[in-house]
């Protein structure tokens, strides 16, 4: 490649790494992107089967906490790019959102695909050369990379380089995380992977537990962390443990104290809308003949799964004292031990810490090398915030390279 002609490199197909590619084509720049699988934006539209939650209308001061301690280090990125810009962005594609009645945004259509297809063909548009297959490797002696492509390796020397590579949850999708030893090897220090908005494990359920209810979701409780309010929502209990979005709302703080303790025990409400004194007050009236079971559900509607985590986790005792066992309903200690699997994670924690990267979202150890997106130290709840982070850091840092180019051609060294 010519030095005039030498293109900047994108690696990842995501929503990161396709936001900074429209961005410096729009700056006027050949673009070239590379991405290790058959087709662009795989997690995004898995993500969007059960509906394309995009971002979140909540005021911007309570959507930006929800970014937790990588708030300082992510609120530039979001304030420039925030959730009423991105649905513009949308609606520049032709597709339109709505508000749900949880605060989410969506598409119209609630889908993913129609929103990436005006997308890709924008890019295409712009001149943007989009490789699949394309697997990035590193870099070789003489520092060009090294993408292996269906033709055999390809050596490429970009002016620079965008890596937004994902964390790694969802391997067959292309979040596998490869990406870690050859930073590492770069010098660059990685913070662990680990799972975010994921399910947990406790020890082992009964067999009738597991047999009977594994797949059940328990509607309408709370779950309530030490020194937290509660959160109100639904999950799902599993064959190992429980999982769903309110476990995932919960899971930084479950998985941190499973960490630091060796175990995470969360309260969980199964009837919130009824106070301790009204169900010991149920419970107190005559069964007679009455199984427990069919007591429970005359007095209270409590049976199902509920009844069956009851069984499971409240002291035997209990069943015999209807204040006891009111207090076990509304507070019922669920022990967990573990997380699930990170390749199940919704997403990932760990990844690039902002302290190795400079205003520009470049790496400090390689000039010239910038990341973007989900491969960044930082973790949020599903509800759109995920994706925004991921558009708004994949922008800021595309903008980062831009000033940094700028810079380097200002200075008399143009990047080859």
């Amino acid at each position: 490649m010519s030095h005039v002609l030498s293109p900047v490199v994108v690696i990842g197909g995501g929503p990161a790494g396709l936001m900074a590619a429209e961005v410096l084509s729009q700056a006027g720049l050949p673009v070239e992107l590379f991405d290790a699988m058959p087709s662009l934006g795989r997690k995004f539209l898995l993500a969007g089967v059960g509906g394309m939650n995009i971002t979140h209308s909540e005021p911007q001061p309570a959507f930006l906490s929800r970014y937790r301690e990588a708030q300082p280090a992510l609120q530039p990125a979001l304030e420039a790019f925030d959730a009423d810009a991105l649905c513009a962005w949308i609606h520049g594609l032709g597709i339109d959102t709505f508000v749900g009645s949880s605060g989410r945004v969506f598409p119209t259509d609630m889908k993913a695909a129609p929103l990436l297809r005006a997308w890709l063909k924008r890019l295409r548009a712009a001149g943007v050369i989009l490789h699949t297959r394309s697997r990035w490797r590193g870099w070789d002696e003489a520092g060009r990379l090294r993408i292996d492509t269906p033709s055999g390796e390809q050596p490429i020397e970009p002016r620079a380089l965008l890596l937004a590579l994902g964390g790694g949850s969802w391997a067959r999708l292309g979040s596998d995380g490869a990406w870690v030893p050859l930073l590492q090897q770069q010098g660059v220090a990685i913070a662990p992977l680990t799972p975010s908005n994921c399910g947990f494990e406790v020890d082992a359920w009964s067999a009738l537990l597991r047999d009977k209810f594994a797949g059940a979701p328990l509607k309408n409780v709370t779950l309530t962390q030490p020194g937290q309010a509660p959160r109100l929502g639904e999950f799902v209990l599993t064959a190992t443990g429980i999982e769903g979005s309110l476990v995932y709302a919960l899971s930084a703080d479950i998985r941190r104290q499973i960490e630091q303790q060796g175990e995470a025990v969360v309260t969980l409400d199964l009837l919130p809308a009824q106070s301790a004194e009204k169900i010991a007050s149920a419970l107190a009236k005559p069964r007679g003949s009455q199984s427990m079971a069919k007591h429970l559900h005359r007095q209270l509607r409590l049976d199902g799964v509920k009844a069956g985590l009851l069984r499971e986790l409240a002291n035997p005792d209990a069943f015999a004292d209807p204040t006891a066992l009111a207090t076990a309903i509304k507070a019922l200690p669920i022990r967990l031990v573990r997380t699930r699997p990170l390749d199940e994670a919704i997403s990932s924690a760990g990844g690039v810490p902002f302290a190795a990267l400079d205003d520009n979202l470049m790496l400090r150890q390689l000039p010239g090398v910038f990341c973007a997106g989900e491969m960044l130290d930082w973790e949020a709840p599903t509800g759109g915030y995920l994706l925004t982070a991921c558009f708004a850091t994949g922008r800021a840092a595309a903008q980062g390279m831009l000033r940094w180019l700028t810079a380097q051609d200002r200075l008399g060294n143009p990047q080859k």
